[in-house]
């Protein structure tokens, strides 16, 4: 014979701040479990097209049985010292690079200077620079990437001798970039302001003591 038990539940609303902060934890857990970075992918692939960087991409399977390209784009974070960001793919030099960035960001200064860093160094060289980058190792930050410089002139001229320095840290600079971005999504989607507008919206109850019931 099966017994019922009636429990009072709660709202997030009506419990005491010790048990919205038990809620929220249990929320947080498994808060992120979707791929919340896409929105910082897609802002990244846009602005490295108008920097010249070709991402590479890789093809992933869809949960109906179908693939779609991925760019090569990893990262770990946002607590150890060797948390970061890293990529993969080709740099090539883009006219018009520094004027798209500004439209396109006008506002953020680092992405200004990276794209002012890359266009000078090309110009000293005659814009025949370019750059391969490939992830090494099991970690993912920008150390990881190794970035190979060449000079792509006619003639076989060498490059200066600050060329190679200057791609292979600009770029680097785009994946701490890239790192400070995802932080900050992180930050916004784990805050306490957005995990009380997803608990509230979904409807979810609690005992008096912040947790999870049902």
């Amino acid at each position: 014979m099966s017994d019922i038990i009636k429990a009072t539940v709660y709202r997030l609303d009506e419990l005491s701040d010790t048990a919205k902060a038990k809620a929220r934890d249990w929320y947080r857990e498994g808060a992120l479990d979707h791929d919340w970075y896409e929105f910082v992918y897609e802002d990244f692939e846009c602005i490295c097209d108008m920097l010249g960087v070709s991402l590479r991409s890789k093809p992933v399977r869809l949960l109906g049985g179908g693939k779609r390209q991925k760019p090569c784009i990893w990262f770990t974070g946002f607590w150890s010292q060797g948390d970061g960001a890293c990529f993969e793919g080709q740099y090539r030099y883009a006219p018009g690079a520094v004027r798209k960035i500004r439209d396109y960001a006008s506002k953020d200064d680092e992405l200004h200077r990276i794209a002012a860093a890359l266009q000078a160094i090309q110009r000293r060289n005659f814009f025949q620079l370019s750059a391969s980058i490939v992830h090494r190792g099991r970690y993912h930050h920008e150390y990881c990437m190794e970035i190979s410089v060449a000079r792509d002139g006619p003639t076989g001229q060498d490059m200066t001798s600050d060329a190679e320095n200057e791609v292979v840290e600009t770029l680097r600079d785009l994946a701490r970039w890239l790192y400070r971005q995802l932080e900050r999504e992180y930050d916004y989607q784990t805050s306490d302001e957005m995990i009380d507008e997803a608990i509230l919206a979904n409807g979810y109850t609690f005992t008096e003591n912040g947790r999870r019931f049902g």
